[in-house]
């Protein structure tokens, strides 16, 4: 039966034939506070201080309504508006919009507004994706175990609370009137979430404190059975051998090994955290726009099964009859001795491209204090090279990875600064080297020098670092150079508390080519960026949307081989949000203006785009000793 003729039946089955709107209000509040519901759930009432909630941001973090509350904020917070949403329901895709507009109006007047998703199959990844598409300049977060439910005593998306400085709940309900699960009215005739916020904040009694809400119903979270049919031998070693050991063992940046049955299962609540949450592996690509070639993300099924044999009591199984087990290692991390690393540290450490053509130790020794901020580091490769050198593969090697937060190896002119160096690739704990085929390769052209910057992070402790460069070079005929725009903007001044302040910078493609990866690169208070192509018949192709960028996970993306083609004349736009407000964790200070800068507490906004171009034919035949085209 229809929606509007359930209504009807209900209204001629408890006598009402003309409901005003205070006999509604009445209505609502028997029926909230009816014994059969009380019964099932403590709704909290209307006045009622609300229980502690939290919540995950976008970041991953744990937070709460507290950390919405910073002593440099210009204007105090009176209240909140918590929205519940998910990624499905339409009442929530049609309001989105509303209460952007909503949430700009009381800004000034110390008025947080606040997305929480409910959705049990949205990802965090899945909220930001929704948070940019909607181009909110408000926080979304998640509400992991449904705490904020519980607190806020809601039940439909996107149902709205309305809480005071104080913490007390002063109004529960739907935004307004006009747009229902089965239909949309004309126009707004009752706006009862604006109008409570208003008589809030001009210190005046809220007069409708609750309402009744038309969307869609949220399902509570329920941790699933453990089914007991998973062994770490028959199941689990073959599921981390494929996600989680490229990083997790001695010697890197993570923080533990995960080689052993022992070390997963010594780790399993925090496995099982992070890879529920889609933190780990970390993948920061929005789905919604396609796949990548280096896609790192587990797929559900093996988040499910991970989480699982660790509910079902992490049963061992026959470790020798299986041949998925991962393998054990006598390698241990080096430890500090008195400041120092241990010499033999490169012997531990191996090539991920594979053995290079050419390995260039980078001057110096690097020392890391035990705590504080490290500036970055600039450094030169000990070489000239007079002439075009060709290469297929490049990779930075630290010797103490886990003192390493990133590294950018690019190449400047002899009389350039090396703080302006082109980008050749780069190195981030779970990344990869650069590795090229088919009869494509980077050129270091004559005049250059090869410089890195170096970004290192402190651990606890004293520690030192050395970096190496690899080569490989061609061993087939060379056709195409790899390209790369360097899409970037200097001209930027983020203001103060901004929440999503835009910079965007546009290149064009002046021939036919073929896209092979994307690179972002910002500090502490990007919070997102994006790439679009226009075509040159006026359509518009998202190409890649990164709507939680990491300052941590740097990654690069991929393109799949062969397949993101562009005309000539594409122009290329990229659009990067800054968020400069206190609830920003990383944010050094939000009371700051922010400009172009390379230090981390300034800021930057590059979006690299690797490509070639589809009619080049080079016809070079590359000296494989030294990588140079002979003639």
């Amino acid at each position: 039966m229809p929606l509007f003729r359930l209504c009807w039946v209900a209204a001629a089955v408890f006598g009402f034939a003309v409901i005003s709107y205070t006999a509604a209000m009445t209505f609502a509040d028997e029926v909230a506070n009816s014994t059969p519901r009380a019964a099932a759930q403590a709704k909290p009432a209307i006045g009622d201080k609300v229980a502690a909630m939290t919540f995950k941001d976008m970041r991953f973090l744990p937070r709460s309504l507290g950390d919405f509350i910073h002593p440099k904020d210009l204007v105090n917070k009176q209240a909140f508006v918590l929205i519940f949403t998910n990624a499905t329901c339409p009442l929530v895709r049609k309001y989105l919009p509303r209460l952007k507009g909503l949430e700009q109006q009381y800004r000034g007047n110390g008025v947080q507004f606040i997305a929480v998703n409910v959705g049990n199959d949205d990802s965090i990844l899945d909220i930001a994706t929704q948070m940019v598409q909607a181009e909110a300049e408000f926080p979304f977060v998640k509400d992991i175990d449904g705490s904020c439910v519980r607190a806020c005593g809601v039940e439909r998306t996107p149902e709205c609370v309305l809480i005071d400085a104080n913490f007390k709940l002063r109004y529960r309900g739907r935004i307004d009137d006009q747009f229902r699960l089965s239909g949309t009215a004309p126009a707004v005739t009752k706006r009862e979430l604006q109008d409570a916020i208003e008589a809030l904040v001009a210190g005046h009694q809220i007069v409708v404190t609750e309402t009744l809400v038309d969307g869609c119903r949220i399902t509570s979270p329920v941790a699933a059975k453990p089914s007991d049919k998973f062994t770490y031998a028959d199941h689990v070693a073959g599921l981390v051998e494929r996600h989680c050991v490229r990083c997790h063992q001695p010697g890197t940046a993570a923080p533990f090994s995960l080689l052993t049955y022992h070390d997963v299962s010594s780790n399993a609540e925090m496995i099982v955290e992070t890879v529920s949450e889609g933190r780990m592996p970390p993948w920061y690509a929005s789905p919604v726009f396609g796949k990548f070639e280096n896609d790192r993300s587990m797929p559900q099924a093996d988040r499910d099964m991970l989480v699982d044999w660790v509910r079902s009591g992490m049963k061992k199984g026959d470790l020798e009859k299986s041949a998925a087990a991962p393998r054990e290692t006598n390698h241990e991390d080096a430890p500090a001795k008195d400041g120092k690393q241990d010499d033999d540290r490169w012997a531990k450490r191996t090539w991920q491209l594979g053995q290079p053509d050419v390995i260039y130790d980078v001057p110096g020794t690097f020392e890391v204090p035990a705590d504080g901020y490290v500036d970055y580091k600039y450094s030169a490769v000990p070489q000239m090279f007079f002439r075009d050198a060709w290469i297929q593969g490049a990779e930075i090697l630290p010797d103490n990875p886990r003192v390493v937060h990133h590294a950018n190896l690019g190449f400047v002119s002899i009389s350039g600064n090396i703080r302006n160096a082109k980008l050749i690739t780069g190195y981030v704990p779970g990344g990869g080297p650069m590795v090229l085929d088919g009869g494509v390769a980077a050129k270091i052209p004559a005049g250059s020098l090869v410089g890195l910057q170096i970004h290192l992070t402190t651990t606890g402790q004293p520690e030192t670092v050395r970096l190496r460069v690899g080569f490989k070079y061609p061993r087939e005929n060379i056709q195409q150079e790899l390209r790369h725009l360097d899409i970037h903007n200097k001209r930027f001044a983020i203001e103060p508390f901004a929440p999503a302040h835009v910079v965007k910078a546009s290149r064009s493609l002046s021939k036919d080519s073929t896209i092979y990866g994307f690179f972002a690169h910002m500090h502490n208070r990007g919070r997102d960026i994006t790439w679009t192509a226009r075509l040159p018949d006026g359509h518009a192709q998202t190409l890649l949307m990164i709507p939680n960028y990491s300052f941590d996970w740097q990654l690069p993306y991929y393109a799949p081989k062969g397949q993101m083609r562009l005309p000539a004349g594409t122009k290329i736009d990229v659009v990067a949000h800054f968020d400069n407000t206190s609830f920003n964790p990383y944010n050094p200070d939000p009371s700051k203006t922010v400009r172009f800068g390379q230090q981390t507490f300034e800021e930057m906004m590059y979006g690299y785009v690797f490509y070639t171009e589809d009619a080049e034919r080079l016809e070079l035949k590359i000296n494989p000793k030294t990588g140079l085209a002979e003639e």
